[in-house]
């Protein structure tokens, strides 16, 4: 069972406003998540970084 549906409240980070919604309230589009924690979304930009670092190392490896 996830988050969701043990009633939990979903976060969420808009890459626009560059805040945390709790429950998906702006356009799928301007979002990243659900996460589980407040703290989790407010780190969400940096994540991306990380994996999108990860990613390139791994292709530059191919």
């Amino acid at each position: 069972m996830d988050f969701k549906e043990a009633g939990m409240a979903e976060f969420w980070y808009n890459v626009v406003t560059h805040e945390v919604e709790v429950g998906a309230q702006s356009d799928w589009t301007q979002l990243i998540g659900p996460y589980e924690t407040r703290a989790e979304a407010e780190q969400a930009l940096q994540k991306v970084q990380q994996r999108n670092e990860a990613w390139d190392a791994q292709d530059d490896d191919d």
